[in-house]
């Protein structure tokens, strides 16, 4: 098949399902419009955009996506069987409407939800098929579910000389009044931990929590998670899919701490690998260290792999034609 994957990927999760398409003998293309950088000629373009934005609901940024995707694509000069759109609210509703000219099915997948993300309502109807992971947005807009995938390499054999029982990195944002106190509560129980907080804006480590300014390459994350026990996981305000950190959990075969209490009704829940705790007094037993992981069934992991979420995403959308 012919496979196009356009994606806003900063972090280098989306390159895995490329890759894995690659690896099946699939002709692929992958799209990262997060390398299209976009400069505003002049202070005046800044105040242009902004009346397009307030007025006209438009974004000379997610133009400039469009624009660049569109060039990109008809550079290839043939019809595509899919297009896999990731995170497509960041593209220009025309330029998703004009994708459908490439392929013979478009496809989007949405790991942010609509409350959080209105943009995403704007472009749903130009799409062949929608996948969410938000399950309340699946219902309310007639989407289809799907969750995040295990990126990390089934095979890769766990470490058990762990630097940290804890490792956690999140963006700034309303999450770090919640991370604050599990820091704490980290601390005051001498349980060791990695917790890294991005911000574009420069802010002052604490002696539990440590802030940078300049994105984190995904195989620098790899070896923090790889040298944790177990990993931190904090869900947004009114979300409840499951972020990266659950998979990468499960990839690993370590245990998971999480504010999300939906877990708890995914196949792969086990009690003893998930600790769900509440977000107002998020209290971690230090007996939850002393238990080893317990593998989870097979069946059950392989769906969450890059190769399941493409045969359910990719392959069952486009036979269902």
């Amino acid at each position: 098949m012919r496979i196009i994957l356009v994606s806003l990927d900063n972090w280098g999760f989306n390159n895995y399902i490329a890759t894995a398409l690659k690896e099946s003998g699939h002709n692929v293309q992958h799209l990262n419009f997060d390398e299209y950088e976009y400069k505003y000629q002049n202070f005046l373009y800044r105040i242009y955009n902004f009346f397009l934005k307030t007025f006209f609901k438009r974004n000379l940024k997610t133009i400039h996506y469009g624009k660049k995707i569109i060039e990109n694509i008809n550079k290839l000069n043939e019809i595509q069987d899919v297009i896999l759109v990731i995170k497509g609210d960041f593209i220009d509703p025309k330029s998703i409407l004009e994708l459908k000219k490439y392929s013979k099915k478009t496809i989007a997948y949405f790991n942010d939800n609509i409350q959080r993300c209105p943009k995403i309502k704007r472009v749903l109807p130009f799409f062949d098929e929608v996948y969410s992971f938000e399950k309340e947005d699946c219902e309310k807009y007639n989407l289809k579910f799907a969750t995040n995938w295990i990126y990390n390499s089934p095979s890769l054999k766990p470490n058990k000389n762990y630097k940290y029982k804890v490792f956690n990195i999140i963006s700034k944002d309303k999450r770090l009044k919640i991370l604050s106190k599990i820091a704490n509560n980290l601390q005051a129980k001498d349980i060791s931990h990695k917790i890294i907080v991005h911000n574009k804006k420069q802010i002052k480590s604490t002696s539990s929590i440590e802030f940078i300014t300049k994105y984190i390459p995904l195989s620098e994350i790899n070896e923090y998670t790889n040298n944790s026990q177990v990993l931190l996981d904090i869900n947004r305000k009114g979300q409840t899919g499951l972020t990266f950190r659950v998979f990468e959990s499960i990839g690993l075969h370590k245990k998971l701490i999480t504010t999300n209490a939906d877990i708890v009704n995914y196949d792969f829940y086990n009690p003893n690998n998930i600790l769900v705790i509440n977000e107002k007094n998020p209290e971690i037993p230090v007996t939850f260290f002393d238990k080893e992981y317990e593998e989870i069934p097979e069946e059950i992991f392989k769906k969450y792999t890059t190769k399941g979420w493409i045969e359910h995403v990719v392959f069952n959308s486009y036979n269902n034609n």
